[in-house]
């Protein structure tokens, strides 16, 4: 292993002066000595836990390392968010000393749904975390069947204990790919929150109804109560559930226990993974550990970048990312910020690009609906990528017409920040790719985070 980590430490130094990824060691390492994953993590005494679903992965990842952290753990993970398994190893070769060593306790991972099953036939992780199963790049994973197929073999392939979202039907098939001797628990919704976080359905289908799905959750949920020899602890024990929230504050169920906590990480979407990262934790400590250390190291993990991530630009204004990347990710991401700010004057920038990464169909543009962009205080000024003019077409059809369109992003940005100070919010919605080359121009005038992407 001292061979590969000192050659991978050399591949990681040439390609950042040559301005290369981040994932380049962890490919070529791959290629050299494919059980090098394997050997490096069995040296963690607490394991693995992975992460894996639609949305939500970057910052539950980053909640759920932070809430370890406070409890005196030694946390790895991959902060890049480079969710395939070279990604993985170049964070290794990064944090591994020269002798062989990872000296942490436990790695929190996270890993895209087709990888994470790439990684389990690898290393059987002691842990994992199921967030959702929605439609998202139909190119690389096909339908959401086949993708929730994906979830059920890490399942089966997970040695300890499994976390599951309760109000996905689909995820909580995984419940019976679960080994006897694995402990699966829960992370939930309180009753009245449900019809803000739909199912992929519901977001397809007009006619199913939200009752027809709590249906099929409760006779899921039902099988899993009565199945006492597969499961230790029944859904009610064992869950954490989101009980109510504001923008900038919520309550969560915790062992029974009643939790307030205040946020800095914003969007329907993070507040209801913090609960995700709350149970995951939860299990992997056994419920053992520093209420108070949990709840200060909450309120102060950040959104990770690109996801509501706030920059603040030379001439003082505010500029606010958001990625998106599939029709629930924006949907909700719609509700969250432009509702969290009803009477203030928005400025909005989309840029929407169609590379590898993001994947190639932007169909799904067309199961977005658009209309909280319609509204007197808000201003879609500018509309950029190399899917600029379609992403344009489309809020016609909800009646909205930006106000320029520019497929250089560069340009487009330019132009955004510099009338950023005649509005008190500025957002861009982005994708991926987007979003890594509108934080590679910002870090050029403003002190940003470093994403360490390329």
């Amino acid at each position: 292993m001292r061979f590969y980590i000192i050659l991978g430490k050399l591949l990681r130094a040439l390609a950042r002066l040559r301005g290369g990824g981040s994932a380049l060691p962890g490919m070529v390492i791959e290629k050299l000595c494919p059980d090098f994953l394997s050997k490096m993590l069995l040296q963690l005494p607490l394991g693995v836990a992975v992460i894996t679903g639609t949305n939500g992965k970057t910052t539950t990842t980053r909640i759920a390392s932070a809430l370890l952290e406070s409890q005196n753990l030694r946390v790895f993970t991959n902060p890049t968010g480079s969710n395939f398994t070279r990604g993985v190893i170049s964070a290794i070769l990064e944090k591994a000393d020269c002798k062989g060593n990872l000296p942490y306790d436990i790695a929190i991972l996270e890993l895209d749904e087709a990888y994470a099953v790439h990684f389990a036939n690898k290393v059987q992780p002691e842990y994992s975390l199921h967030l959702n199963v929605m439609r998202d790049q139909l190119d690389r994973f096909g339908e959401i069947d086949n993708t929730q197929r994906m979830l059920y073999s890490l399942a089966e392939r997970t040695t300890k204990k499994i976390v599951l979202n309760s109000e996905d039907y689909r995820i909580m098939k995984s419940t019976d790919a679960a080994k006897q001797e694995v402990d699966v628990s829960y992370f939930s919704l309180a009753p009245e929150l449900k019809a803000l976080f739909p199912t992929d359905d519901e977001l397809y289908d007009d006619t199913l109804t939200k009752q027809s799905v709590i249906s099929q959750n409760t006779q899921i949920q039902s099988k899993t109560r009565n199945n006492s020899q597969k499961l230790s602890k029944t859904l009610t024990v064992n869950a954490t559930t989101l009980l109510s929230f504001t923008d900038s504050s919520a309550t969560y169920l915790l062992n029974g226990e009643s939790i307030d906590v205040k946020l800095k990480v914003r969007g329907l979407y993070n507040i209801y993974n913090v609960a995700a990262a709350l149970q995951l934790v939860n299990a992997i400590l056994d419920g053992d550990f520093d209420k108070n250390s949990l709840i200060s190291a909450l309120e102060n993990v950040t959104p990770a970048f690109g996801r509501g991530e706030k920059i603040t630009l030379n001439n003082g204004a505010e500029l606010e990312l958001v990625l998106v990347k599939n029709p629930s990710g924006f949907r909700l991401a719609l509700e969250s910020f432009e509702n969290s700010n009803a009477d203030d004057k928005t400025q909005v920038m989309i840029a929407i690009s169609d590379e590898y990464a993001d994947g190639r169909d932007m169909s799904w543009l067309w199961d977005v609906d658009f209309t909280p962009l319609h509204n007197e205080n808000t201003t879609v000024s500018l509309v950029s990528g190399t899917r600029a003019y379609d992403m344009a077409l489309r809020l016609m059809y909800d009646l909205i017409t930006p106000t320029w369109i520019n497929d250089d992003i560069k340009s487009a940005l330019s132009t955004f920040t510099s009338d950023a100070q005649n509005a008190p919010i500025n957002r861009i919605y982005c994708t991926y790719t987007a979003m890594l080359k509108i934080r590679s121009e910002l870090a050029k005038v403003t002190e940003i985070q470093e994403s360490g992407l390329k």
